[in-house]
């Protein structure tokens, strides 16, 4: 195979990966970072083939100069996208962008213009043989000087990262840049250094450029190292009964969500103007002030609740947040809508029927009684759990974050139960929804006459419960977890024909206190819950009934 195939193999390659991205991946901004560069890369090959394919100088000189273009803004893009790898994408702003941009596009330019050949010059007439002068080399320096720039801010991410499966993404793409630094080196070195005394090597930054690739595929596969957080945001983003509109500095709209979508009909590149917006809208309050406030004080937090003439009776509230830099600069704006319909018809009745005890007064120490013993239902019922009377997931997660960081500072140990009841399916099935909802209610009575009154029982989700037992060491966790595990199998629950027994899986997360180090107590709590979870489905997988410590 003649050597002039040997770029076009590699471009083939770089091409069938770029594809594959595309097919097998949900095209995030990360994603769309990452395929610009791609397609950067892939155009050194191919003016690389296509310079051998053509005996014509100036058809050649074409091709060469796409090369050195798309080799010339390698750097850049490499820099851009580390910064997006990162997870400082909010970094990059246009003029930043644009700084980083200019001396690479300034060494393309000379190399396009070639001035006195002093980039490059060719030999024979040809350029299929080529002489390079320093505006070459000066365009090597400045491409390693991007590299080493990036090189520096991968290591430094990777010495802030406390996540072991990024460190593997990190790690993964550092190898990727060495790699190509590498063969860039060693293409420089043999094809140009050491041409007259050694043959030219086709294709050596070509491979480089396909062998890095590679391990952003890897990376891509392995470790899903695109915007995983980015993924989840954008479906809850979108999933969200409360609208909301991103606003640029200028006021053009970024993103708006469905839940926009019943108080405007803003789309993405649009400018919003609240004015406009307000006008035909019953504003309660001061809808001048904040018109004002808007316009000319955009760093302030500001709020509004109006009344939709259309639907009568129908009021929302108006927030908006200003987005920050970490230099306090503004980035744009948060525009939040929230339907307080309901929430405005429980104020209009309770003002009613505060105006009624103004003219009761015999009656008013019941009433006040009533409402005290209202509001502290409302509280009770806002975290806890109306079938099984436990707290609910929220507030354990509230007071977790709290726990864990007194557990932490005085060195207390703790475990985290995570169980749910085995073949629950089978169970609502068989005898109906409303056995299944007294077999959970009936478990969840029996375990908490188990616990103390220091104990957190809270209902997970569905049939699923977790436990937060304080001041609790790993012997005394496996041992509490077995006796609930036979106490709930003992339990049995009246269908009506039969008797249901039923039995729980369980995983056991035990932290000593010797061992309890971390900086965040939601990553910390994710890491934890995610153990906990992992026990749970071995002990499933396992053949269910039983307690499975997680390491």
């Amino acid at each position: 195979m003649g050597s002039q195939w040997t770029d076009f193999i590699l471009f083939v390659l770089l091409f069938f990966l770029f594809i594959s991205v595309i097919a097998f991946n949900r095209i995030t901004q990360t994603h769309k970072v990452y395929l610009g560069f791609h397609f950067i890369m892939m155009l050194w090959p191919l003016g690389q083939f296509a310079i051998k394919m053509t005996d014509f100088p100036d058809v050649q000189l074409v091709f060469i100069n796409m090369s050195f273009a798309a080799m010339g803004m390698l750097g850049p893009g490499w820099l851009i996208f580390v910064f997006f790898l990162t997870g400082r994408a909010a970094h990059l702003k246009l003029s930043r962008i644009i700084a980083y941009l200019v001396p690479a596009g300034v060494c393309v330019a000379v190399a396009m213009v070639n001035p006195d050949h002093l980039f490059m010059s060719p030999v024979g007439g040809s350029y299929l043989t080529r002489v390079y002068g320093p505006l070459f080399w000066l365009l090597v320096l400045i491409q390693f000087a991007y590299f080493f720039t990036a090189l520096m801010n991968m290591f430094h991410a990777l010495k802030t990262v406390i996540s072991i499966n990024q460190r593997k993404q990190l790690a993964t793409a550092l190898i990727g840049m060495f790699v190509l630094t590498g063969f860039g080196l060693l293409d420089v070195l043999l094809n140009v250094v050491l041409v007259n005394w050694l043959p030219v090597i086709p294709g050596l930054l070509a491979l480089g450029i396909l062998l890095s690739d590679v391990c952003f595929v890897i990376a891509i596969y392995r470790f899903g190292m695109f915007d995983i957080l980015s993924m989840a945001q954008r479906d809850i983003f979108e999933h969200m009964t409360t609208g909301i509109i991103v606003l640029d500095e200028n006021g053009k709209v970024l993103e708006v969500n469905k839940g926009a979508s019943p108080f405007t009909q803003s789309a993405k590149g649009e400018s919003f103007e609240m004015e406009k917006f307000l006008a035909p809208l019953q504003a309660q309050g001061e809808v001048y002030e904040f018109l004002y406030r808007y316009n000319h004080h955009p760093y302030e937090k500001l709020q509004l609740e109006t009344s939709f003439q259309e639907s009568a009776g129908r009021h929302v509230s108006i927030q908006i947040s200003p987005v920050l830099d970490d230099r306090k600069t503004l980035l744009g704006r948060v525009i939040t809508f929230h339907d307080v319909t309901e929430l405005r018809k429980l104020v209009v009745e309770m003002n009613r029927k505060n105006e009624a005890l103004h003219e009761r007064n015999l009656e008013l120490i019941t009433i006040q009684e009533e409402l005290f013993r209202v509001n502290q239902k409302l509280e009770t019922m806002a975290i806890t759990d109306a079938l099984t009377g436990c707290f609910n997931r929220r507030y354990l997660m509230q007071q977790l974050e709290h726990e864990v960081l007194l557990n932490m500072r005085y060195q207390i140990p703790f475990a985290i139960f995570l169980f749910d009841i085995d073949h629950f399916k089978q169970i609502n099935d068989k005898h109906g929804h409303l056995v299944g909802d007294e077999v959970i209610r009936s478990t969840a009575d029996i375990v908490r006459t188990m616990l103390r009154r220091t104990d957190i029982l809270a209902r997970y989700g569905g049939e699923e419960f977790t436990i937060y037992l304080p001041h609790t060491n790993r012997e005394q966790a496996e041992l509490l977890a077995e006796r609930i595990m036979l106490a709930v199998g003992e339990n049995l629950v009246d269908s009506g024909s039969e008797k249901v027994r039923v039995t729980i899986s369980m995983g056991v997360l035990s932290e000593s206190s010797e061992d309890l180090r971390f900086d965040d107590p939601k990553e910390y709590l994710r890491e934890v819950f995610a153990s906990a979870d992992s026990a749970l489905y071995q002990a499933k997988n396992g053949g269910r009934n039983r307690v499975v410590m997680a390491r």
